[in-house]
């Protein structure tokens, strides 16, 4: 990590990080992108279907007002989820001064909308063009606590709302943009009081903030973090401490999430630019990703300064583009941007299945990321529906799903909550519910 690191003081309120994770209101909830601690899996006890249709298992079904590519999260009896309108939405202005994004909360039973708070945009955007159409901008998935809900809306900023709809608060972040001009992708976190959001895009930095008021509690500002795309997660390291761990082009990063400070790095072969998340399981870290040069490396949890001879365990050149993997049972589950559905051994990175999937359309057919529940794996891909795979190193597709009548893009990952599983496209938000007739 060759850079400098700026940081402001900090005091933080220590409460309990499990409460943060969902355990405030039970297993109904999915909270932040990919689930309670970003692994992409469900609790124990989900049962949601495995094939549906228009006329199956399709609980509910509500059309949104603008597209975007965040994920739906669910806390309790509400559903959140984020989208733009007015630029760059399908004939909707092709001015810039129109741009909004939408934080839309629904009721989690019927789909009905409750509230839907608009933010204008914070001038000037990157232009919608380029890779840029390929996702909009409302591309990162909210969390909540359960009393709050907390987005980011790339130069726009950090906001906070109650559950009523009410701004709490409103921060800005940075106004900068790669020389690619290809927007903001990662999602916040919460990590006891405070809220963690990667403006790579915007600042080159990373910041924590006061949940409560949206103080700055600490800032770190590397040059490196430009084309790192990822959302954070928090992984279990020495010493009973967490550490923030995510990728960035040629390297992966654990921080002190109470300060910011970096406590380790190892150099990894992923260059370029890097989109998914990195994944934990028995004191391994898993990344993937990069392009040109894609790689997947797995890198023992912990340590102190430069780690890459020590705890880089293997590096693999099948990769993952955009979606993030799964862990399951010793083996290291993703989709690739070529429409592979792909399987290495954990301990190893040994390949033990690359399987194309069938009926794939378009560039890069995945943007969603994988999802786990009761054994199996559902792989939404952007215009060909939802593969259900099962989560085994034998490769086997149990169905295949498609809904009618909307064909466009699906590009947010699905939340998994009891029997239910929740879909957003460009133009609507789904319920399917396992136990729901069909």
């Amino acid at each position: 990590m060759k850079a400098t690191v700026t940081l402001t003081t900090h005091v933080l309120t220590v409460s309990l990080l499990a409460l943060l994770a969902g355990d405030a209101f039970g297993a109904a909830t999915w909270p932040r992108f990919r689930g309670p601690d970003g692994a992409g899996i469900a609790a124990a006890d989900a049962r949601p279907a495995t094939s549906w249709s228009e006329s199956s298992h399709l609980q509910w079904k509500t059309a949104l007002p603008g597209p975007g590519s965040s994920s739906p999260i669910v806390a309790g009896e509400r559903m959140f989820v984020t989208c733009y309108s007015g630029y760059g939405a399908g004939g909707s202005g092709d001015s810039q001064d129109k741009l909004q994004r939408h934080l839309v909360c629904l009721e989690r039973a019927s789909g009905k909308i409750l509230w839907d708070k608009t933010v204008a945009a914070e001038l000037p955007e990157d232009p919608f063009s380029g890779f840029l159409t390929e996702h909009g901008y409302a591309s990162n998935t909210p969390v909540t606590d359960g009393e709050h809900v907390y987005v980011f809306f790339g130069k726009t900023g950090a906001l906070a709302f109650d559950f009523d709809g009410k701004q709490l608060w409103k921060v800005n972040l940075g106004k900068r943009s790669s020389p690619r001009h290809w927007g903001s992708g990662a999602s916040p976190l919460l990590y006891q009081n405070t809220l963690i959001v990667n403006a790579a895009d915007e600042s080159r930095a990373i910041y924590a903030l006061d949940k409560l008021t949206g103080k700055e509690i600490w800032k770190t500002e590397v040059a490196a973090l430009d084309l790192s795309f990822v959302t954070p997660i928090l992984v279990d390291g020495e010493g009973g401490h967490s550490d923030l761990v995510l990728a960035v082009p040629g390297e992966m990063w654990g921080l002190n999430p109470e300060t910011g400070k970096l406590r380790w790095f190892a150099g990894i072969p992923i260059k370029g630019n890097v989109s998914p998340s990195v994944v934990a399981a028995d004191g391994v870290i898993y990344a993937t990703g990069g392009y040109p040069q894609q790689g997947t490396v797995a890198v023992r949890a912990g340590g102190k300064g430069d780690v890459t001879k020590t705890h880089v365990l293997w590096s693999s050149e099948t990769a993952s583009y955009v979606p993030s993997p799964v862990v399951c049972k010793g083996h290291l589950y993703f989709v690739s941007d070529q429409g592979f559905a792909t399987c290495l051994e954990a301990a190893t990175g040994k390949m033990v299945y690359k399987e194309r999937l069938p009926g794939l359309r378009g560039n890069k057919p995945f943007y969603a990321s994988l999802v786990l529940a009761n054994g199996r794996l559902y792989a939404t891909s952007r215009r060909a529906g939802t593969f259900v795979l099962q989560a085994d190193p034998k490769f086997a597709q149990l169905a295949h799903n498609t809904l009618a009548g909307d064909d466009s893009d699906f590009n947010g990952t699905p939340a998994l909550v009891g029997q239910q599983l929740f879909l957003r496209s460009n133009r609507f938000v789904y319920c399917i519910d396992g136990g729901a007739g069909g």
